[in-house]
């Protein structure tokens, strides 16, 4: 089933109810509107991002057409239109329904989502936890393939950044003895870490103590997660995304976070 997001239920409100903020919607249209109050329940409700007084005007606006629906089916014969919110004049159910949607966004990490606080930069930490949220929901939804790569890129960012917060020679220090066990054929830039892979990453973290020799075990198992980005690589290499895959790269994604948290 595919996943409904605020912006979706704004553009079927605007497609069949250009007028909403004004007009009244008759019992004739009572499939779309029971096609809308559905959309709103699917709604995750993490992408709920609204103070109190919009979240219970959201909410009365749903009861509100809920009610609705249900007195036409049982009464035909009585009241034909939609009307206005009942106790809170000059409210329109549908658009108090897109009023509260067309600013929520539509990614935003789940509560349980891991919080990456020793992340100083707010907005770099913002977008690397929609990255970790989006990889869980795939998993879950078993989307495999976003699942992969979402998690073999959030990873990959991790260690960027702990790399980061290493002096050049420590770096240095860990390639050539990455070079010289054979982990690594590359001789990667310190002083140009955005042009690193995640095969890169790992194995330097790994010699510099940033994560832990389980960790980088697990990790590995992702590490050529970019070929998944281009079917025809992925497909000379015999390579494809599958439930193992996915657990494997999201796996290594927490086993990352695990040892960056303090």
């Amino acid at each position: 089933m595919p996943r409904v997001v605020p912006s979706d239920v704004v553009s079927f409100i605007d497609s069949v109810w250009p007028n909403s903020q004004n007009n009244d919607i008759s019992k004739n249209e009572d499939t779309p509107i029971a096609g809308l109050l559905d959309l709103t329940d699917q709604l995750p409700d993490e992408l709920l991002v609204l103070d109190s007084t919009a979240y219970a005007e959201f909410i009365c606006a749903k009861a509100h057409i809920r009610q609705r629906l249900s007195a036409w089916a049982n009464n035909p014969d009585g009241p034909g239109w939609l009307g206005q919110m009942r106790g809170m004049p000059n409210r329109w159910p549908v658009a108090v329904i897109r009023k509260a949607l067309k600013d929520c966004p539509n990614s935003h990490p789940a509560p349980d989502t891991a919080e990456l606080n020793f992340i100083q930069d707010t907005n770099l930490r913002a977008a690397l936890r929609i990255d970790l949220a989006e990889a869980n929901r795939a998993l879950s939804n078993s989307e495999f393939k976003a699942a992969t790569v979402l998690a073999g890129s959030a990873a990959e960012a991790l260690l960027l950044w702990a790399l980061r917060q290493r002096q050049t020679a420590d770096i240095n220090l860990a390639i050539t003895t990455a070079r010289a066990s054979g982990m690594m054929n590359a001789n990667p830039d310190p002083n140009d870490l955005d042009q690193w892979n995640l095969h890169q990453c790992i194995e330097v973290s790994a010699e510099l103590g940033i994560i832990k020799p389980n960790t980088a075990k697990q990790a590995r198992l992702a590490k050529d997660f970019r070929n998944f980005i281009h079917p025809g690589v992925a497909q000379r290499l015999g390579e494809k995304c599958d439930r193992a895959t996915a657990l494997s790269a999201v796996a290594g994604m927490e086993h990352v976070i695990r040892d960056l948290t303090p």
